[in-house]
């Protein structure tokens, strides 16, 4: 598994306008942005993902993930400032 790959798969479970993925190829960390995520709470949003890569974690092929910020396009510019 590679940051490449986390990072093409999360794109498949949602439109994202932004994803970063940093990871060892056991562990990674990702910062993903989509208007998908409006009106949802942050464990709605980790939920989200999670369960699109279910299969990924219970096989172990994807061994953690570590959602470091799931944002929208608003509160992603408004980090950027």
């Amino acid at each position: 598994m590679t940051p490449e790959l986390v990072q093409s798969l999360i794109a498949q479970i949602i439109p994202c306008q932004h994803i970063e993925v940093e990871g060892d190829g056991h562990h990674f960390y990702a910062t993903i942005v989509s208007t998908h995520f409006d009106g949802l709470k942050l464990l709605a949003r980790h939920r989200l993902i999670n369960d699109g890569l279910k299969s990924y974690l219970d096989s172990g092929e994807l061994h953690a993930l570590s959602m470091r910020a799931t944002l929208t396009p608003a509160e992603w510019a408004a980090r950027q400032q």
